[in-house]
């Protein structure tokens, strides 16, 4: 049974991790966690076997031993040979079992079937900063009629490569999502050979109450919508709302891996990812993953196996961004599967009412959006617009009593410009005003292009209210101010259609904060590139509507995606790390904002970025070939100060590159808050005033046409910083040619020393400590609080019963996790030593392994996870955890804390 080295001896290698739940958009969020066992499947478990093995012959060579299993999943593919079951029975103690599977020969590795849910994006509405990039975007957005000039496109100069004539045509995208509707228009509207979605499959069945899972060949999505939303980023066709996929000429599968609850389990994930490689998708797309951080997670593995046997793995990093460093999820933490960070979008596509106008009487109408207010629009409205004032700058329009020469109203829709906010004058004052001369229907528009807005009038006489964008009120002044006629067609609010309007965005561009940070808990670069993820509009299940704007790294993982493709097609390569290699080092690395401010003086640091935001053209026609797409220089025990990379001219003439370092921001892993104890901190972690120095053997070389060469790197780390609380150091080599090619190599290392970093600490700010279930603050309790239960054996089912709770979030992922009970009172019950304490043993769902940085719970309910009830006494939990890098056969590799005692009574 082969065992990851830096995980060695772990346990059996049993792979067992929580699924602990993060915050994402709260103001000073703090790490939440779940109970270990809740995304444990007990007693099921995925073997992969050491050959090509007969699973028939396997279970009976189980039952010899008394081992009896029910199959749950077949998973014989070109990559991995295994299968998943359940322990059959009540089994007291599967972990005893697991163990004697572990140790059978025809066994390579074991792992628990965990339980996982795929993401729910946020959908946000914020408002953008002007770079050049705005200057591309403002023409894009006067230039109606070209889906090529789609904003997310402009960022990534995707726009550029469609100008030229590369959409993915002949490549093959497979998703690993919650299915889609391809049924849609805008995605084909059918599946199977011929069709946009022309291959894939449903793992799981349209029955979400099956305990295991009932395939079939559909993958259609009506309810969750998320692999729909996904689809479209990719290749969806030019439709109504004048925008298409970025590699519209791709053909889809979809490896449907949940029903419309959302939850799903890795041996389905696992299976769907083999099956999309052995259908002969080119890339791989999956926007979903599981708390860990582990290049070991068995997940991790399985992507990171296609990537190297030559199918790019595109992943989304997670949305725990506000959980800070250390954090990006498993698979997109496998060592050769590409990351995809999260953008801002410098647009925020607003979902409006449709609505039409026509100038002068004219048989031409064009498009506008409305937001309905409140009364809206029961009825269909063709009326001619009338306008309060002729300035779109005034703030006081119908503020007063209009003047005696107003012309009746009530024939006419009537425009005005919101009033100033926090003014005397409000909507409902103008609302008055107009009626009082007979007006009916009012449309109000903004002052900017951040908002549209949103009206709700207490007036009984006004019987329709709608707010337009800033832009619209200025034209239809405009054409009032020439003289012009304009007549507007609203209809009611079940038969308008849909509208989209692009507002402004103040953060537009800069990296999302709900993306989730690296590195890896083996200090690999993650995420690799970034690409836009914040407001995405794209197609959605016709059952939800149609179309949708959402948010995250599931949004910007498929662009990264179509981003291979159109690359791979554009050079015609599909290598893996060719593609990755030429995105990472044309990518523009962004500087710092830490979700309020942008720094411009310092870049965000590559934990948070990787390369930067990913820049389509330029990777397609570089002819510069790096050999890495990021260099990790390690922690301070395993540091490397010399590296090496080559670099691969394909141009036919020879190249000078000049070599340069441009720093990243440092921050600290910890917060220094005066006491014995590392503080883990959360977004924005604290920053430090240091940075690595970089040289090279010559600050110019020159490369012969079709030639490599090598160039040498030497690091020396930051000086003058606090090694304890282990800061991240970052930056970029930079490579600027003759070629006018200007190229960026990401780099990171860790300042201090993994090993050393005590894993688990006690007490509430050391993050290992007893609370109980009253209330929701995770307060810790006082020693010997005693805590009358329910009796697990018996018929008892008294309510508001207050249970204790075990608490801990270690420093750092975990690569082992124990939780055992101590008796301070006789019991009767055998116990094991174990570090110096004699246990009863551990509580429900514990060892765990490949812990996330956010840890866990435990609720304890009277018993062990051998089912073993514990009598009344006085007890206390010890937690304890091997460190990163450690060996779990050393004592000293473990870290070991106590809780304060408790008492245990039950009700009788």
């Amino acid at each position: 049974m082969r065992v990851h080295p830096a995980l060695a001896t772990l346990l059996g290698a049993l792979s067992y991790t929580t699924n602990a739940v993060a915050a994402t958009n709260a103001e000073g969020a703090v790490a939440s966690s779940a109970a270990v066992d809740e995304s444990i499947v007990k007693g099921a478990y995925i073997v992969e076997f050491e050959g090509d093995d007969d699973t028939s012959a396997f279970y009976k060579d189980l039952s010899t031993d008394g081992i009896e299993v029910e199959h749950r999943m077949a998973m014989n593919y070109q990559l991995f040979k295994g299968t998943s079951f359940h322990l059959k029975g009540d089994v007291a103690e599967p972990d005893v079992a697991a163990n004697k599977i572990a140790a059978k020969s025809r066994v390579k590795s074991i792992w628990p079937v965990r339980k996982i849910s795929f993401p729910k994006p946020d959908v946000t509405h914020v408002g953008s900063n002007v770079t050049e990039l705005l200057q591309r975007v403002a023409k894009a957005k006067r230039q109606e009629g070209d889906g090529n000039l789609f904003t997310p496109h402009v960022m990534t100069q995707v726009d550029k490569l469609h100008a030229e004539g590369y959409t993915g045509k002949g490549l093959r995208i497979g998703i690993v999502d919650t299915g889609v509707d391809y049924t849609h228009p805008a995605l084909g509207g059918c599946f199977g050979e011929g069709c946009l979605v022309g291959y894939g499959y449903d793992f799981i069945g349209d029955d979400d109450s099956s305990p295991v899972p009932i395939p079939d060949s559909d993958p259609y999505d009506g309810c969750m919508g998320h692999g729909t939303h996904v689809a479209g980023i990719i290749a969806a066709q030019l439709n109504e709302h004048n925008f298409t996929g970025a590699a519209p000429g791709v053909t889809l599968g979809m490896y449907k891996a949940t029903g419309c609850g959302g939850a799903t389990t890795n041996e389905i994930l696992l299976s769907g990812f083999y099956a999309a490689f052995e259908a002969g998708s080119d890339i791989i797309s999956c926007s979903a993953g599981d708390d860990s951080g582990w290049a070991s997670d068995p997940w991790a593995i399985a992507a990171s196996r296609i990537a190297e046997a030559g199918v790019p793995v595109i992943v989304a990093p997670g949305n725990s961004g506000d959980l800070g460093i250390w954090y990006p999820s498993t698979p997109a933490s496998g060592l050769h599967v590409t990351a995809a960070g999260s953008v801002e979008n410098v647009v925020l596509p607003s979902m409006v009412k449709a609505a039409t106008f026509s100038i002068n009487n004219g048989t031409e109408t064009q498009r506008f959006g409305v937001r309905f207010g409140s009364p809206s629009f029961q009825v269909n409205a063709t009326l001619p617009l009338w306008a309060v004032g002729n300035d779109t700058n005034s703030e006081t329009d119908a503020c007063d009593a209009l003047p005696d020469n107003t012309p009746d109203l009530s024939d006419k829709a009537v425009l005005l410009r919101m009033p100033t906010s926090g003014s005397e004058c409000t909507t409902e004052t103008q609302a008055k005003n107009l009626a009082d001369k007979g007006a009916r229907y009012v449309l109000w528009y903004s002052q900017t292009n951040i908002n549209i807005p949103d009206v709700y009038i207490n007036n009984e006489l006004i019987e329709a209210v709608g707010g337009v964008p800033s832009e619209q009120g200025a034209e239809f002044i405009s054409l009032l101010n020439e003289g012009n006629t304009v007549t507007v067609d609203i209809n009611d609010w079940s038969s308008a259609g849909l509208f989209i309007h692009n507002l402004d965005n103040p953060i537009g561009g800069y990296t999302v904060r709900s993306s989730s940070w690296g590195p890896t808990q083996e200090i690999d670069v993650k995420p690799q590139v970034t690409t836009p993820g914040g407001d995405i509009l794209s197609t959605y299940p016709l059952t939800l509507g149609g179309y949708a704007v959402l948010s995250g790294t599931s949004m910007a993982t498929p662009l990264l995606a179509s981003i291979f493709a159109l690359v791979a097609e554009a050079r015609g390569t599909k290598d893996p790390e060719v593609l990755r290699s030429l995105i990472s080092s044309t990518a523009k690395p962004n500087v710092w904002f830490d979700g309020d401010t942008a720094f411009n003086d310092i870049l965000a640091p590559v934990a948070q970025q990787g390369a930067g935001l990913a820049q389509a053209w330029e990777a397609a026609h570089a002819t510069t070939i790096l050999s890495e797409s990021s260099i990790s220089f390690n922690d301070s025990d395993h540091f490397v100060a010399e590296r090496t990379f080559t670099i691969q001219n394909t141009a036919t003439e020879d190249v000078t590159y000049i070599l340069g370092h441009t720093k990243a921001l440092t921050m600290y892993t910890f917060a220094n808050n005066g006491a014995n104890v590392l503080k883990s901190t959360y977004f924005p972690n604290p920053s430090a005033e240091g940075w690595a120095e970089l040289s090279f053997a010559s600050d110019e070389i020159t490369v012969p046409a079709g030639g490599v060469s090598e160039v040498t790197v030497t690091l020396t780390p930051p000086q003058n910083l606090n090694a304890t609380l282990l800061p991240i150091f970052s930056g970029y080599i930079t490579l600027n040619s003759t070629k006018e090619e200007s190229l960026v190599l990401p780099y990171l290392g860790v300042l201090g020393s993994l090993h050393d970093t005590p894993i688990v600490q006690a007490g509430y700010d050391g993050g290992v400590y007893l609370t109980d279930t009253n209330g929701h603050f995770n307060i810790p309790s006082l020693a010997n609080v005693t805590f009358t239960l329910n009796r697990p054996d018996s018929n008892s089912s008294s309510s508001g019963v207050i249970y204790p709770k075990l608490i801990i979030r270690p420093t750092l992922g975990a690569p082992t996790l124990r939780a055992d009970l101590v008796a301070l009172t006789d019991t009767g019950l055998p116990t094991t030593e174990w570090h110096g304490y004699q246990t009863l043993g551990p509580l429900s769902g514990f060892p765990a392994t490949l812990v996330p940085r956010n840890g866990a719970l435990s609720y304890f309910y009277g018993s062990l996870d051998d089912g073993t009830v514990v009598p009344e006494g006085t007890y206390k939990f010890v937690t304890s955890g091997v460190r990163v890098f450690g060996d779990a056969s050393k004592e000293e590799d473990w870290d070991v804390v106590e809780t304060v005692p408790f008492i245990l009574k039950y009700k009788s």
